[in-house]
């Protein structure tokens, strides 16, 4: 097992977690709480299927982006090796890098937009009334490709710089710019769902020019140069797309695995498409909790690997996995006591907040099923460990998922949301049975 692996952390490692963490937990629940607000716009709203039209929108684009994620994921680990080798040039080449790729990725999604909102609009296969609300919201929604990308790129730098202050202003001036031109566009002009749309689209192009200009006080305080040749070296690109494969596989396989869960709900009637709405802001206020102590791991994790620091690598991943577990307790409980309560806040529509009453127990459990997985993400993002990333969601996804579901289909939405508890499960399983392989043979370094 190693010298270290067993050693309590010291106060010293606690707060190394937290230093990182605190920034990125606040900024993250920004996201959810962004998600909440537009449900709660647009659920008090009289008719449900504009509800269903901004949950389908928003899985639509939430695959369809976080697809590139490795522009965020990617950017992090590599950049905080670089930061452990104290290699400035490189960290500077990273972020030009990850702009320029971001910004070449998000306007190719324009060119291709009208197909892909099709083909995705198609696919989910929920009414007529929703498919055609979600389609305006998709037409405006695509302009914001190439901010969103780029802003990937920015997170994933500022976090490999162990900068997550930065991320914390960012994501709490946009989406609180974007909580409030949702209650502009929908109570002040009369918008629906393209409202929503149009204001996350303003917000993210907001969140793109604060991020550029902060980027520019940090690179004041890097040391070496931007090497002009090595950025515009087409080699380099494909050799960078070829690495992050792993991590794109992985990212679609997830995102998939979403939006199947949003069409299979939405194929049992708009009303189960709205409740399975409002419970995934509950899911979406877990991950992103439970992901500031993944990305704290993936900063110092990711140090410690450049450094060649196996001792502190160890007492970073025990360190994260104590505050993991007990946040995700602390979620539990609050769903728990207080879950019924925030259903009634986020809709006035009595059938979807009864509906949503019952399946209430899977998101009580879920934090404690779903914490292992956030948590070994930012072991192997640090790390760069991502073919192993790649290889545990394939078995999760094609393994156990779809299997599930195919063998519950019979039990309805319960039959479902037991077949998204056990992707979270397996995640969990194949991730731990890989990060106890590297420990065993010592490839961390290798």
């Amino acid at each position: 097992m190693g010298q270290y692996r067993l050693r309590w952390p010291a106060g010293s490692d606690h707060r190394r977690i937290w230093q990182l963490a605190w920034p990125m937990i606040l900024s993250n629940i920004t996201v959810p709480l962004l998600g909440l607000v537009d449900t709660a716009v647009i659920g008090h709203l009289p008719e449900s299927h504009y509800l269903g039209a901004v949950a389908v929108g928003s899985m639509i684009f939430t695959t369809l982006y976080w697809a590139f994620g490795f522009l965020r994921m990617g950017t992090t680990g590599l950049t905080a090796q670089a930061q452990g080798r104290e290699d400035g040039a490189q960290v500077r080449l990273l972020l030009a890098r990850s702009l320029v790729l971001g910004t070449a990725l998000g306007l190719l999604l324009l060119v291709l937009h009208r197909p892909l909102v099709a083909i995705a609009l198609s696919l989910m296969d929920a009414g007529d009334l929703v498919t055609a609300e979600a389609e305006r919201y998709a037409w405006i929604r695509i302009f914001g490709a190439p901010a969103v990308l780029c802003n990937y790129a920015l997170l994933g730098w500022f976090l490999g710089n162990q900068n997550t202050r930065i991320p914390l202003v960012l994501l709490l001036v946009t989406n609180v710019s974007n909580m409030l031109l949702d209650i502009l566009a929908v109570y002040g002009l009369g918008m629906h769902a393209d409202g929503v749309a149009l204001a996350t689209v303003c917000s993210e192009y907001l969140s793109l020019g604060l991020g550029l200009y902060l980027s520019k006080r940090i690179l004041r305080r890097t040391s070496g140069q931007l090497n002009q040749q090595s950025l515009w070296n087409l080699p380099d690109y494909i050799e960078l797309l070829m690495v992050n494969r792993y991590l794109f596989v992985r990212t679609l396989l997830l995102l998939l695995s979403f939006a199947f869960f949003t069409s299979q709900g939405a194929r049992m009637g708009t009303l189960t498409l709205s409740a399975n709405a409002v419970l995934l802001n509950f899911l979406l206020l877990i991950s992103h909790g439970l992901d500031g102590f993944a990305h704290a791991t993936e900063a110092l994790a990711g140090r410690a690997i450049g450094q060649r620091r196996l001792d502190r690598f160890y007492d970073t991943v025990l360190t994260a996995l104590i505050w993991s577990l007990l946040t995700a307790l602390a979620f539990s409980l609050l769903f728990w006591l207080a879950g019924e309560h925030i259903i009634r806040i986020l809709t006035d529509i009595e059938p979807v907040r009864a509906l949503a009453v019952d399946f209430l127990p899977w998101i009580i459990v879920l934090p404690l099923v779903g914490v292992w997985s956030y948590l070994l993400d930012g072991i192997f993002i640090g790390t760069t460990q991502v073919r192993a990333m790649q290889n545990t969601m394939i078995i999760s996804v094609i393994g156990v998922y779809l299997p599930l579901w195919w063998l519950l289909q019979g039990f309805g939405n319960q039959g479902l949301w037991f077949a998204f508890m056990g992707l979270f499960l397996a995640r969990a399983i194949t991730g731990g049975y890989v990060y106890r392989t590297l420990c065993k043979k010592e490839l961390w370094l290798s």
